[in-house]
């Protein structure tokens, strides 16, 4: 779970609890520098920084915190031949330092202005600085290149350097069966979700409770959610003609991302006067053998996690050359009728 999920739920009436955040590592770790948990105090956990060896501990340590009301650092370490304790029933390997901490006065300040600010699409940094006595929390605005986290502790520099992005955008456009199936898995990954269609019978908050449901034709969608370079998009109405207009609305935008869905003959008819940028995804979805909405759901939902992996940890160009981004026509596994269908 990613700081922006933890902010999410991170209480206004007064139950703010116990944040958790990885310091730094030091071989193998579940999760990275920066990854946080929050522990409420009606003992409701949200996020996690381990694959769950670490958490009840972590619960038992947070209330001793809660209870003297200062920070503390706490250090796991994870390799069997060390620590015989945490290593062998664990087996993960590594070091964590964590901190922990009372979501109270300025540190709460901090958070909430910084999810005010995500939710208005700014990247922020959070800086902590700290000695034996105090920590200090300063918030700064952030461009997207920055990096994700760092940290340095030393006898005169101790600081934790952490990146609070908005959740990326993913717009359906298309509010049919394979939209529903996609949202159902995706709405846990970390996105922004539109839904978009110019059927209200189909485009409702009954079917997509949590995403934002956006009404209206390809050109008045795009006006109306402002669609922008950093979004990610994947059509699939199966309108030949509302499919080809959203598709040409959104190529000269240059998003992240754009999955087509459909076979190869439909994916000809729709790109039939357009170039093939190197963003598109067409058939989408990884080629796993995907038959029905819900396994081609799948294949998308992994689709869109590796894409999203890789534009954090490298440019463009170098997603293309190692395969985020391959050719509109790979090879992929095809049907008895020669036409490879999404998913597949």
């Amino acid at each position: 779970m990613d700081m922006h999920d933890v902010l999410s739920a991170i209480m206004t009436d007064g139950e703010q609890g116990m944040l958790a955040t990885i310091v730094c590592v030091e071989g193998h770790s579940y999760r990275k520098a920066g990854a946080a948990m929050l522990f409420r105090q009606s003992g409701e956990q949200v996020g996690t920084v381990s694959p769950g060896c670490l958490e009840h501990d972590l619960f038992e340590r947070a209330a001793t915190v809660a209870a003297s009301g200062q920070f503390e650092f706490i250090d796991y370490n994870l390799n069997s031949e060390e620590d015989v304790i945490w290593g062998e029933a664990v087996g993960c390997g590594g070091k964590i330092r964590l901190l922990v901490e009372p979501v109270t006065g300025r540190l709460f300040s901090v958070l909430m202005e910084a999810k005010e600010k995500n939710e208005a699409g700014k990247p922020v940094k959070l800086i902590r600085s700290w000695d034996e006595q105090a920590m200090r929390y300063e918030l700064l605005d952030e461009e997207e290149t920055e990096l994700e986290s760092s940290c340095a502790e030393g006898d005169e520099t101790n600081y934790l350097s952490i990146s609070i992005k908005p959740k990326p955008r993913l717009v359906l456009f298309g509010a049919g069966k394979d939209a529903e199936a996609i949202y159902s898995l995706v709405k846990s990954l970390g996105f922004h979700i539109v839904a978009a269609d110019w059927r209200p019978s189909l485009c409702t908050k009954e079917r997509f409770p949590e995403a934002q449901c956006v009404i209206g034709s390809p050109g008045q969608i795009a006006e109306q959610i402002g669609l922008r370079a950093s979004d990610y998009l994947i059509v699939c109405s199966h309108h030949l003609q509302q499919d080809k207009e959203m598709i040409r609305l959104a190529l000269p935008l240059q998003l992240v991302y754009i999955g087509i869905m459909g076979s190869k003959k439909r994916i000809r008819m729709l790109f039939e006067t357009f170039l093939i940028p190197s963003n598109v995804r067409a058939p989408i979805g990884l080629s796993i053998g995907a038959d029905g909405p819900l396994e081609i759901a799948v294949s998308v939902a992994a689709e869109l996690i590796a894409i999203r992996a890789g534009n954090k940890m490298a440019p463009r160009r170098e997603m293309v050359r190692s395969g985020y981004f391959g050719p509109l026509f790979s090879s992929r596994s095809k049907q008895a009728d020669g036409d490879e269908e999404t998913g597949t």
